[in-house]
């Protein structure tokens, strides 16, 4: 999935929990499952970001000079003004985007 695309606010916004735990009818499985979300997304796109930068790396011996890359910052500001991973992560949950699986209290007794 393209995150850069993605229509995630970029701003945290106040959520009725009410209406997102009517998907699931739990608080803790809710957020458990945007938070599990949250990780694989933060986790893809570090690397993204990683594959992206290492073009740039350099031998230990370049280290001791400093010098700024505009491509290198550049690559990181946008990934720095993407929206958060538990945003977009939330914004999957709200618009029915994920697949997870909810146990029944049944099979938690058995």
């Amino acid at each position: 999935m393209d995150y850069k695309k993605t229509k995630a606010p970029k701003n945290t916004l106040t959520r009725d929990m009410n209406q997102m735990t009517q998907k699931v009818g739990n608080v803790y499985e809710t957020v458990a499952i945007i938070s599990k979300r949250a990780n694989q997304i933060s986790q893809a796109l570090k690397r993204e970001l990683d594959s992206k930068l290492q073009d740039f790396s350099m031998p230990q011996d370049a280290l001791d000079e400093s010098f700024e890359n505009k491509e290198q910052i550049e690559i990181s500001r946008s990934y720095e003004r993407m929206p958060k991973s538990t945003l977009i992560a939330t914004q999957e949950f709200i618009d029915d985007e994920l697949m997870y699986k909810v146990s029944s209290r049944d099979d938690q007794l058995k």
